[in-house]
């Protein structure tokens, strides 16, 4: 095994660790530690097999080398990540913007509330 490998190993075996941390702590919720220690398995199969998984997607892809099928699945996973992130900030906006709404209309009426009884006193 080459270094580079071995430094692969340590950061994933780290992030793994990490990832269970934030788990434990209830920072992550189960589907995101399902993803997160799924990812990062992959990414230690990798590092230890990088060559045989990168002729396989080589072949599955239709490519001419195998580094070239690595950074391909590396950048549809990227965008799937980034798509993700994507409808978790959609949906954080649209939970702030009802809740802005609900509060709005809440504010109004203790607004006219107070103005009823300051007509009435």
């Amino acid at each position: 095994m080459y270094a580079v490998q071995y430094i692969a190993l340590a950061i994933a075996l780290s992030l793994m660790v990490y990832v269970l941390g934030k788990y434990g702590k209830g920072e992550f919720d189960w589907g995101d530690l399902v993803f997160w220690e799924g990812l990062l398995l992959v990414m230690l199969v990798i590092a230890v097999f990088p060559v045989e998984i990168a002729v396989e997607i080589k072949n599955i892809l239709g490519l001419g080398r195998g580094l070239d099928a690595l950074f391909v699945a590396a950048i549809g996973i990227a965008y799937l990540m980034i798509f993700r992130v994507y409808l978790a900030v959609d949906k954080a906006e649209r939970e702030i913007t009802e809740l802005t709404r609900k509060i709005a209309i809440e504010l109004e009426e203790i607004n006219e509330r107070l103005k009823n009884m300051e007509e009435k006193l």
